[in-house]
């Protein structure tokens, strides 16, 4: 499995940025995506989670804020990220878990078994 996100940048606080994630080489018809960032100095947190049955999980600091999409034909997911704090800076990854079933452990990288390297998204005027 291979997993590649795209689209991370610079923008100021109110801003939104588009974040890209393309999983190949899955197997399995039920799988799930999830979205984590680190920020320098903390601990990998998630941000949102998806699975292919369209069912989702949020992060309380990013409700309302951010929405997790996806195209199950190609595995591609989209997360829309509005509404930007400085708080959201940070690197953010795209994993893929093809074992489990979406519930709250999938906020939780421990549960992912491909990752990608990451794209950095910083929030500042």
């Amino acid at each position: 499995v291979q997993v590649v996100e795209s689209g991370g940048g610079l923008v100021q606080p109110g801003g939104s940025l588009r974040l890209s994630c393309a999983a190949s080489g899955i197997t399995s018809e039920y799988n799930i995506i999830g979205w984590f960032r680190q920020a320098p100095g903390k601990e990998r947190e998630g941000v949102s989670a998806i699975a292919s049955d369209g069912n989702t999980y949020y992060a309380d600091s990013v409700k309302g804020r951010f929405t997790i999409s996806r195209d199950n034909t190609n595995n591609m997911v989209v997360l829309q990220m509005n509404s930007l704090e400085p708080e959201d800076t940070g690197t953010y990854y795209c994993a893929a878990d093809t074992v489990g079933y979406i519930n709250i452990g999938s906020m939780y990288w421990q549960t992912y078994d491909a990752w990608g390297q990451g794209t950095q998204v910083t929030v500042s005027s």
